[in-house]
């Protein structure tokens, strides 16, 4: 428990300082030494739990908790090696109080057995792209957000301390679909592996439960946007709704569906 609360704390530091500071960014600055520093810091302590909650008792656990916790790491992990050459300093104001929050889950709610063979290639190889793909959306989601929310208030010529630190519209709308590009090509990579080595994955042929119906329904409403971007110009609003939407059958697709099963009935599955 000592080190979730050493992550969380340091996430949530961090966070209030993100939160407090006023005055604008530089377009050629990125984030000060010490605070990416502290912020490596809270990945590796982070990580450490992750390790522990995972593998303990010898096998290999997973569930709700677990892949929210896993998820905010990566995406974290990714936001901190790309803020080395893209200004994301805006994403901390809701990245990091996230994290914060999940780093804490797997100690309240740890996860179940998998009953599959986690010693397989196949398996393992599906599960680092899948979490990726999840992760890059994550970031694409709370990006979108910050744009949502940057957008409205430009538009009634408010924009507070906090946003006028996030760099340019066209910059951040730039930004976010070179997250979706590699999100989708991950999402593609994982909806491909799940169908083709569904039995070897999980010892049983696919089957099209919610699981698989929200999985598929976030890779076509990605596929959608990524198309009407190319075709039609989609951006703005538009272009941001799509991508919310896509994350939200995503999160259904798993993490909701676990939510219920282990946090609403109770029960593993």
């Amino acid at each position: 428990m000592f080190m979730h609360f050493l992550a969380a704390a340091l996430y949530a530091g961090l966070a209030m300082h993100s939160w407090r500071g006023t005055a604008p960014v530089q377009a050629s600055s990125g984030l000060p030494a010490w605070e990416r520093a502290l912020l490596l810091a809270a990945l590796a302590v982070h990580g450490a739990t992750l390790s522990h909650e995972l593998f303990a008792d010898g096998g290999m656990r997973f569930g709700f908790s677990l892949s929210l916790s896993m998820m905010m790491w990566l995406a974290i992990a990714l936001y901190w090696i790309e803020s080395f050459s893209t200004r994301m300093e805006g994403l901390q104001m809701l990245g990091l109080p996230v994290a914060a929050v999940c780093v804490l889950l797997p100690a309240l709610l740890p996860g179940q057995p998998l009953r599959v063979s986690t010693d397989s290639l196949t398996f393992r190889i599906h599960f680092l792209i899948a979490m990726l793909a999840y992760s890059l959306f994550t970031l694409a989601a709370l990006h979108a957000l910050l744009m949502a929310t940057a957008e409205k208030r430009l538009h009634k010529g408010h924009l507070s301390p906090l946003l006028s630190r996030l760099p340019a519209l066209m910059t951040m709308e730039a930004l976010l679909f070179r997250l979706i590009n590699v999100g989708f090509l991950l999402l593609t990579l994982t909806v491909v592996s799940g169908v083709f080595f569904s039995e070897k994955l999980f010892g049983k042929a696919l089957s099209f439960d919610h699981k698989t119906v929200f999985g598929l329904l976030s890779w076509l409403i990605f596929a959608a946007l990524l198309v009407g971007r190319r075709l039609r110009g989609w951006r703005g609003q538009l272009a941001l709704r799509w991508t919310l939407a896509g994350f939200v059958a995503l999160m259904l697709a798993y993490v909701g569906s676990r939510f219920v099963i282990e946090v609403i009935l109770g029960r593993a599955a």
